[in-house]
């Protein structure tokens, strides 16, 4: 009996046994089928290495006037209170005095002509600008050129040097959303600090300026990396780090070197940039917009006005024109055809199209400079919303309003609480069109309104000041 149970236990122990080599065998057969998996991130210590030398450390010195008595602003100049003539007599007669600033930043060696690439506004209103490079030289800069537009600066080191590290400017375009990135500067004065992240976002549109259309990582930037790079694995700048989202972590924004090139061959040729110039005011086509115009898309750039006598009136655009195309280049975005528009040679002649009542038409003009006189206010955002008490103009609104329109719907009041007024809707706004229709009084506005069925959008074409703008409404 005991011999008959040793053997039922070698034959179960032996089949035990062979289960388990078999699967131990078949397991190694999965492990060895299955694709290796890289899990260990790059090195960015051969990139750092690469650049770091030819990224410098900028401190400015500027003259800013503080009151004299610190007190000022709470008592006022003229205080004859016995409380004023205590502070008075211990801190000091009110009024200005001058004291000395100083601010960092960060910027990047671009030539061997010692030509250094920052932003505006580590160098603006600098008196004085030093330069101290990473092998604990120091020089002396000046400033080349400034574009306040984009928040690009050129500055350059007083000679003698030697051997001068440099850093190429990259191509932006060819950034994906995802790939790594370096950040390279001195924040809060911590030289050669660098930061990794990758690409959050690209053209972005935060309502910096009329350029807008930045680079967005998550490597960390602080104070004193404004003007420093951002790099890509092959140790070229694709971005200019010149944004810090205050309170936010991960949003960071650079300016894309393809547009920093441009700028940078301009202030090194001319000291400033000249950009081109059409003469429209425009704005983004919003889906109730599109709904109001009977599109099928919410892309373009609506014109809102057109500036008498400018390459666009000559060119016959029209308020209500949908521009779809500039120069070869397609039109999504008011922003689009801002950029665009600006980076185009002043003298060129171009082809566009655009949709006006519905069917596609095209136009030419010859792009002129955009000067100070020139700069047209950027139309208001759409609004939504009624609530508006309204009257006719009247030479005493006209004289008041300081307008030249002679006719049309002066919005007099906003009723408190409204749609209007939570739209932004301000008296003094001057109706001039309802749904593509010109109005000249009251009658004809409410004519028009009146025609409008439930649910359909009302379009309105709004004056206010120098702006000339539409909104669309969803009338409930």
């Amino acid at each position: 009996m005991l011999k008959c149970r040793l053997a039922v236990i070698r034959r179960v122990s032996f089949l035990v046994l062979t289960i388990l080599v078999l699967s131990t065998s078949q397991g190694g057969c999965e492990s060895r089928n299955k694709p290796e998996v890289n899990s260990s991130l790059p090195s960015f210590a051969d990139i750092a290495a690469k650049v770091k030398p030819a990224v410098v450390n900028i401190s400015t010195t500027s003259t800013v006037k503080v009151p004299a008595n610190p007190l000022e602003q709470f008592l006022g100049p003229n205080d004859d209170s016995p409380l004023g003539e205590f502070f008075r007599r211990n801190f000091g007669e009110n009024g200005d005095r001058e004291m000395k600033q100083q601010s960092l930043g960060s910027g990047s060696i671009i030539n061997k002509d010692g030509l250094i690439l920052t932003t505006n506004h580590v160098v603006d209103n600098a008196e004085e600008i030093k330069v101290k490079l990473s092998d604990g030289r120091e020089f002396k800069a000046k400033v080349i050129g400034r574009d306040a537009k984009t928040d690009l600066a050129l500055i350059k080191i007083a000679s003698p040097f030697e051997n001068l590290p440099v850093i190429s400017l990259g191509d932006s375009d060819k950034m994906r959303v995802g790939d790594w990135v370096i950040a390279v500067g001195n924040p809060f004065g911590l030289e050669e600090t660098v930061t990794h992240g990758i690409i959050s976002g690209t053209a972005r549109v935060i309502g910096s300026g009329p350029y807008d259309n930045f680079l967005q990582t998550d490597a960390p930037i602080n104070p004193g990396n404004s003007g420093g790079p951002l790099v890509n694995l092959t140790g070229e700048i694709i971005g200019i780090n010149t944004i810090i989202v205050s309170g936010g972590q991960g949003l960071g924004f650079a300016v894309p070197s393809t547009l920093a090139s441009s700028v940078v061959d301009q202030l090194k040729e001319k000291g400033r940039v000249i950009r081109g110039w059409v003469g429209v005011s425009i704005q983004n086509v919003s889906p109730s917009i599109a709904k109001a115009f009977g599109l099928k898309e919410s892309k373009g750039a609506l014109v809102a006005d057109v500036i008498a006598g400018s390459p666009a009136d000559r060119a016959g655009l029209k308020s209500g024109d949908i521009i779809t195309s500039f120069d070869g280049k397609e039109i999504k975005t008011a922003n689009d055809l801002s950029r665009i528009v600006a980076g185009t040679p002043v003298g060129k002649e171009i082809r566009g199209s655009a949709i006006r009542n519905g069917k596609e038409t095209e136009f030419r003009l010859k792009v002129e400079e955009l000067t100070e006189e020139r700069t047209t206010p950027k139309a208001s955002s759409p609004l939504q919303g009624f609530g508006m008490k309204l009257e006719d103009m009247t030479p005493k609104l006209k004289e008041l309003l300081k307008t030249p329109e002679k006719t049309g719907v002066v919005v007099v009041d906003v009723e408190q609480g409204s749609i209007a007024e939570d739209a932004g809707i301000k008296p003094g706004d001057v109706v001039r069109e309802v749904n593509r229709k010109p109005v000249k009084n009251l009658a004809e506005y409410q004519a028009e309104v009146d025609k409008i069925k439930k649910g359909e959008p009302v379009l309105l074409l709004l004056k206010r000041g120098k702006q000339t703008f539409y909104i669309s409404i969803d009338r409930s």
